[in-house]
């Protein structure tokens, strides 16, 4: 008979016990796919100063400026004290611009491109860095969508194929507009949060190939096709297509807009980087979520592959199953690795959550402070859009050093995007080293990423604050709270882009320890 796992495991060695433990503990780290060196360079970086003085630095920084703005934004109090509004160029419509040539040129050139992604995926080369598919949709798509969007605002809507899709139906069909059924209220954005989500979860966990990827694309084509037949083009790509979503969040930060005027007509204009978002109040809880996870899902991007994170399973959550699992550990590593990948998918989803707890927190103080009589729930909502300056720098310092490598490869990728060895356009040899920015210079780029963006924030937020409290001295005061959270935000967000180059964080390194 079979003896408990508990009492196998103590009828070891103790020394046996021990080397079993620390071999397969050896063995689970080295065999893990994909951790730790994803988002990094391959090679180990000493930081040119230590972490802690970045880290000081960044907090005085963010002191001063927030010292700076209470003082700086006096003057806008007179904007409630005469009850004129704000200037014009901070006022956004928020509606779409119409179709010029130029627009109608992209939109058709964004379709042409998920089309050509389907179709390199299905037939084409299986190396991921040789299909047009990858190098378009990870790179070209979601990264430079991003940030074209916060330079042009709606502008940059019809880069997304599927809310040209959504566009061309409501013009061919009009009965698409409308849907079979009304949108529930009570959903908000809720299904666009889970799209999210679960986009994230394949981006960090799928290990997507190219044929993966085009199956994936043809699937969310196919959802959202039903889903803007089922509630209507302009309720799905409002509230449910989440990629229509974030460009328009992002976009709210763009330098021009679009401004409507009676009549619908209206005319293109330039506005100061981010002065569309004073003023807004964010709709809905579940739109302030997905914004939250905008933010947290960088981060967890960027702590899921760092050492320390890594150890916390794989080392001293090992450690707690012990005793439940019976030696050798090496027989008990698939059910590991399944639940490392629970693990990290419950982490994911809670990200989002954890924020709004610290930002709920903030906000109950600053109405404290304030003796508001405002709600938690209505401050939470008219302060959410200071965080978007960190949501783009986080977005950007993490991922632009992939654009600069990868995106240059769409010329070559154009002329060969099947990855057969053709020249079609003349093109296939162009580019095609790779640019690796040096290790330092990303380093000190994102350090100065972060602390910007969290400036522009802590001045926006002060703005908001004359906006709803009247007197500097109170903006001044309701602002200590968020001074707090965006000096946490800086800290953790500098830890984590430090561990990538940080010594002992390859997998070599940290089973040596």
């Amino acid at each position: 008979m079979r003896r408990p796992i508990a009492e196998r495991a103590s009828a070891v060695r103790p020394g046996a016990s021990r080397l079993l433990w620390r071999a397969s503990w050896l063995v689970a780290l080295l065999t893990l796919p994909g951790v730790v060196l994803a988002h990094s360079f391959g090679r180990t970086y000493t930081l040119p100063v230590p972490l802690w003085l970045y880290t000081y630095g960044a907090a005085a920084a963010l002191i001063l400026s927030f010292l700076m703005a209470g003082w700086l934004t006096r003057h806008a109090a007179r904007w409630q004290d005469d009850g004129a509004p704000a200037p014009a160029a901070w006022h956004d419509s928020g509606e779409e611009a119409p179709a010029g040539p130029w627009l109608r040129r992209w939109s058709w050139l964004s379709l042409a491109g998920l089309g050509l992604a389907v179709v390199t995926g299905l037939l084409g080369s299986r190396n991921p860095y040789a299909n047009f598919s990858m190098t378009w949709f990870w790179v070209i798509f979601v990264l430079g969508a991003t940030y074209l969007s916060a330079l042009i605002g709606q502008g940059n809507a019809r880069a997304n194929p599927w809310h040209v899709m959504g566009v061309l139906l409501a013009s061919w069909r009009p009965r698409w507009r409308t849907g079979l059924w009304r949108y529930p209220a009570r959903l908000g954005y809720w299904p666009a949060l889970a799209l999210y989500m679960g986009f994230i979860w394949v981006e960090l966990f799928a290990h997507v190939v190219p044929f993966t990827l085009a199956w994936l694309l043809i699937g969310y084509t196919v959802f959202t096709l039903l889903a803007m037949r089922a509630f209507g083009v302009r309720d799905w790509l409002r509230q449910g297509e989440f990629f229509s979503v974030f460009l328009r969040l992002i976009g709210l930060m763009a330098c021009r807009c679009w401004q409507a005027a009676e009549g619908g007509a209206g005319r293109w204009q330039w506005r100061m980087p981010f002065s569309g978002l004073p003023g807004r109040r964010c709709e809905d809880v579940s739109l302030l979520v997905f914004l939250l996870f905008m933010l947290s899902s960088t981060s967890f991007d960027g702590l899921h592959e760092t050492a320390p994170w890594v150890a916390l399973f794989w080392r001293d959550g090992l450690e707690l199953m012990r005793p439940w699992l019976a030696p050798p550990l090496v027989s008990h590593y698939p059910l590991l690795l399944d639940l490392y990948l629970l693990w990290q998918t419950l982490a994911l989803v809670l990200s989002p959550f954890i924020y709004l707890l610290l930002y709920l927190l903030t906000i109950r103080l600053m109405r404290a402070l304030t003796g508001s009589e405002l709600s938690v729930r209505e401050l939470a909502l008219r302060f959410a859009f200071t965080l978007l300056p960190i949501v783009l720098v986080y977005h950007v310092s993490h991922y632009y050093t992939l654009l600069v490598t990868q995106g240059t490869q769409l010329l070559p990728l154009l002329s060969d995007p099947f990855g057969r060895g053709w020249n079609l356009f003349g093109t296939a040899t162009w580019l095609r080293r790779p640019i690796i920015p040096e290790a330092g210079t990303v380093w000190h780029a994102q350090v100065g990423l972060i602390v910007l963006g969290h400036v522009i924030s802590v001045w926006l937020a002060h703005v908001e604050a004359l906006r709803l409290f009247g007197s500097a001295r109170m903006a001044l005061r309701s602002q200590w709270p968020m001074l707090v959270l965006m000096v946490v935000f800086t800290t953790s967000g500098l830890w984590i882009l430090s561990q990538p180059f940080s010594p002992g964080i390859s997998l070599q390194g940290l089973s040596s320890n």
